[in-house]
């Protein structure tokens, strides 16, 4: 089913009344520095849902910019959170089916166009909601995720002597003996020395290494890990319903925490959020090498707050009051670059579905009001430098080569209905400002979900939907 064009002629009202605005982003020439690329990942930008092994959210690659774009997609029954790019410049999607939450892998040669059929695709074993989200391509391009059944896949992509390509499982390790039944790995990422870390539901940090033994640490009880995790040269975070956690990095020894800083988790899990706690994935960000400070965000009652803690020591930098024009939660990875750091509000976003162990949000429903907040950090703590109303429905993303903030912004009245609309949003880092608003969709099966787009080598967004990708051009 086409749901690009034809949706934006469907809407002749909707589009005259968000004629796209072109106004030239008044970014700093020079964001960053971005983070070290890990040489156990793809190329830096693409191989990961959030860029980096340091989660920064932040692409070294131009995105479409602030001129009218074609927004085109076909619906593929599932949703897409994770599409990534290797340095072949073949495209590897991990999607959840709608009916039954089964992940497949699909493979996309975007020369050919719109995103059209598939060049290949792999189903794998179904697993928790959460479980098989989260993967990485390495760098020889191979997929690298836990499927249902608590293994260790690479999965690798080849062309057979008729030019037809096809995915098969290049590796497979075993991780039943330390993983309990009933248990799902939720996030994975190598460090430097080539290790695999990745965390599950439960609570385990474990990492597999390139001699294929696995040792584990498991975390106290009650603290479950609902969101990925990030690597820097020198430790791996974790952030559970509980805590902040940094790992030494590298080495055979078993996993070992450097330090924990509990949060204000909060009285309930809000709406807009997965599960009782921070949103975040941790994310890596400095203004020497890329990976000074971590940050998440906490999940407080009524006023949310960045915490941002010097990586290596766990010494709190600061605790700085964000979204305060906005929904009080954020279920995204903040991003960061440099020394500044975005935040986006989820609060009252509506999934269909939430994780089963997740609890009962409170309030039950709430407005999604949006809200975006950049925060700087300096020889004398931290400062809000902006705020707006932006009611961002996936992953904002900043690109360092062009100076834009590109997400998908949600149309309509506080309390989401399946009537509202999508636009393509580029939002200017330097004031917050909207610089480009282009409807998409008005239909809820361009629903973003709060997903993570991917910014092409050749200038493109692919944005997963909850009903498949849309590529933006």
């Amino acid at each position: 089913m086409r749901i690009a064009r034809s949706a934006v002629r469907a809407l002749p009202v909707l589009a005259a009344a968000l004629a796209l605005t072109a106004v030239p982003s008044s970014a700093a020439p020079n964001w960053g520095p971005l983070g070290p690329a890990n040489p156990h990942l793809g190329p830096l930008g693409t191989a990961t849902m959030h860029g980096d092994a340091g989660s920064s959210d932040v692409t070294p690659l131009a995105g479409p910019g602030t001129d009218w774009v074609v927004p085109a997609g076909d619906t593929m029954a599932a949703a897409c959170p994770t599409i990534l790019q290797g340095s072949d410049g073949m495209i590897v999607a991990l999607c959840t089916a709608i009916i039954d939450r089964a992940p497949t892998v699909y493979l996309f040669d975007p020369a050919k166009g719109p995103i059209g059929p598939a060049a290949a695709k792999m189903s794998l074993t179904k697993g928790s909601l959460l479980g098989g989200v989260y993967a990485y391509l390495d760098n020889e391009n191979r997929l690298v995720v836990v499927d249902g059944e608590r293994r260790l896949l690479r999965i690798a992509h080849n062309r057979d002597a008729s030019g037809k390509w096809g995915l098969t499982v290049a590796e497979n390790t075993d991780l039943t003996a330390v993983i309990p039944e009933g248990d799902a790995v939720t996030g994975l990422v190598p460090d430097w020395s080539g290790n695999v870390w990745f965390a599950t539901g439960g609570g385990l940090v474990g990492k597999v290494g390139r001699n294929g033994a696995v040792t584990t640490h498991q975390l106290p009880a009650g603290e479950r890990v609902a969101n990925s995790i990030s690597a820097s040269p020198d430790g791996v975070a974790v952030a559970t319903t509980h805590a902040l956690y940094e790992f030494a990095a590298g080495g055979s020894a078993a996993p070992k925490p450097k330090w924990r800083a509990a949060y204000d988790r909060g009285p309930a899990r809000k709406p807009g959020q997965l599960s009782w706690g921070t949103g975040s994935t941790p994310t890596y960000f400095g203004p020497g090498d890329g990976t000074e400070y971590l940050t998440i965000v906490d999940n407080a009652a009524d006023q949310v707050h960045l915490l941002v803690y010097r990586a290596g020591t766990g010494e709190l930098v600061c605790n700085q009051p964000v979204l305060t024009e906005g929904g009080p939660g954020s279920e995204n990875s903040p991003i960061g670059i440099g020394r500044s750091v975005f935040v986006a509000s989820t609060y009252g976003y509506p999934y269909p579905t939430v994780p089963e162990d997740a609890g009962p949000a409170e309030p039950a429903i709430a407005p999604f009001s949006g809200g975006m907040t950049r925060v700087d950090i300096d020889d004398q703590g931290c400062h809000t430098v902006w705020e707006n109303d932006v009611r961002s429905a996936a992953v904002p993303k900043l690109s360092a080569a062009d100076g834009n903030i590109y997400t998908v912004l949600r149309l309509g009245l506080g309390l989401t209905t399946p009537l509202d609309g999508y636009a393509y949003g580029v939002i200017d880092p330097a004031t917050g400002e909207v610089t480009a608003k282009q409807p998409m969709s008005a239909t809820i099966v361009a629903d973003t979900l709060q997903m993570a787009g991917l910014t092409t080598t050749n200038g493109e967004l692919w944005q997963g939907t909850i009903t498949g990708i849309m590529r933006i051009r």
